[in-house]
């Protein structure tokens, strides 16, 4: 029997398995109630389906990549609606206040930029499969 098919982008936003989009990447699913030191608890295969996370020792290193272009493209964002709304120039110093803003917008989402970009990072490289709820039942 099938199951309907979870949405990819919902599933990637609320940080589920890639392989069976049901299952979750980590332990605490706020990444602001945790400590920072915690940040990156996460189970080591997916509670679902069984899907292993870290693929290789040194896997999780390619998500600075993916982390970066998160923040050039949340610091593009607020650039723009900065400019519309407030405008943006030297002669008031109004791009420096727009750097402290964006700054501090940055190390506020920091938590969970990092842990979205573990999640896009993963699945570039592991795909949705339907029948892995049901395979890994027959494993078990």
């Amino acid at each position: 029997m099938k199951h309907k098919r979870p949405n990819y982008l919902w599933s990637l936003l609320t940080m589920r398995c890639p392989k069976c989009r049901r299952g979750d990447m980590f332990k605490d699913k706020n990444p602001f109630h945790v400590k920072f030191s915690k940040i990156f608890n996460m189970y080591d295969n997916c509670p679902v389906c069984g899907q292993k996370y870290e693929l290789e020792t040194g896997f999780w290193f390619g998500t600075g990549y993916v982390s970066y272009a998160l923040s050039v493209a949340f610091s593009v964002f607020n650039l723009i609606w900065y400019a519309v709304f407030f405008g943006i120039t030297w002669r008031d110093n109004s791009i420096f206040i727009w750097l402290g803003v964006n700054g501090v917008l940055l190390v506020l989402i920091q938590p969970w930029l990092m842990r979205i970009s573990r999640v896009i990072y993963l699945y570039f490289f592991v795909y949705y499969d339907e029948d892995a709820v049901e395979e890994a039942g027959k494993n078990k």
